[in-house]
């Protein structure tokens, strides 16, 4: 019975992750959709001698590095932060609605988010509607280069802080409530207790987490990023999936793209394998 109900589960992963590598081998062809797999000439590693002297490469692989390392370090720990926060609250009802009101962006897709944003930071929006009441200059937040990277850092906080939450929240309620009633006898205060006691016991959680990120760590989500995209910004937003997109699907390059996400890939399995040892080595804590 065990093995029956993992077995929806297992066959998602065979058909949607397994089965979809087997056209990778496309970046090693150069791929003809009327030819096929089958009868597309192969050509070596020819897309990835390319990919590396591309233009293009280096400005796209810089945004994408440089967001990867805004989300992980100013997105990973904002979870952790609010779980902390949230058991603080005594109020149940208080609790509650807080919950609600960071758990709802979550359900919102992109498109959505994309929207409010955009409105929010129009000419007309609100927040420029806040600068004149000051006496400030309107500005065009979404067409402005300098503005973009911390829309978008900001904009995946708030729409997945909440939800991230929950796994810590967990986490937090299975600690002996006898160690901070302890804490209190020998005279800790609120944050000796968060520092001695809470967070001490989210360390295994926050190791599997802080690796499965850094495995993602090239995975900024395209519809994130493309919503958000203008013309006067695509210098400073292009990311790998968005330039896969734009030049496979778009202009038909699909062996080179499927270099370049082959490429992502094997860096992400790499940082997670690396990191997952550096791990194990330090904290006895890993993956696998």
């Amino acid at each position: 019975m065990l093995y029956t109900m993992v077995l929806p589960g297992l066959l998602y992963f065979i058909v949607f992750k397994y089965v979809p590598l087997l056209g990778s081998v496309i970046a090693f062809q150069d791929f003809q959709i009327l030819n096929g797999i089958w009868k597309s000439p192969w050509v070596g590693f020819k897309h990835f001698e390319f990919m590396f002297t591309y233009p293009d490469i280096v400005l796209v692989l810089k945004n994408t590095l440089l967001l990867g390392a805004y989300q992980l370090v100013f997105g990973f720990p904002a979870p952790i932060l609010l779980a902390i926060l949230l058991n603080e609250v005594r109020l149940m009802f208080l609790k509650k609605t807080i919950q609600t009101f960071f758990y709802l962006p979550h359900f919102l897709s992109w498109v959505i988010v994309g929207g409010l944003i955009f409105e929010l930071l129009s000419l007309g929006g609100f927040v420029n509607t806040l600068r004149t009441w000051f006496g400030a200059e309107p500005v065009l937040y979404m067409q402005r280069e300098s503005f973009f990277r911390t829309i978008f850092i900001l904009s995946s906080i708030w729409k997945e802080i909440g939800w991230g939450a929950i796994i810590y929240l967990a986490a937090i309620a299975g600690i002996n409530p006898s160690l901070y009633e302890a804490a209190k006898v020998d005279g800790a205060g609120k944050f000796r207790q968060i520092w001695s006691i809470t967070l001490p016991a989210l360390m295994p959680t926050i190791m599997i987490l802080l690796l499965l990120k850094i495995g993602n760590f090239l995975e900024l989500g395209f519809d994130h990023v493309y919503v958000l995209l203008t013309p006067s910004t695509i210098a400073v937003g292009d990311i790998i999936d968005t330039y896969v997109y734009r030049t496979g699907i778009l202009e038909g390059q699909y062996s080179f793209t499927t270099a370049v996400g082959l490429f992502k890939s094997i860096v992400g399995f790499v940082l997670l394998y690396g990191c997952n040892y550096m791990a194990k080595k330090t904290t006895q804590q890993g993956l696998f």
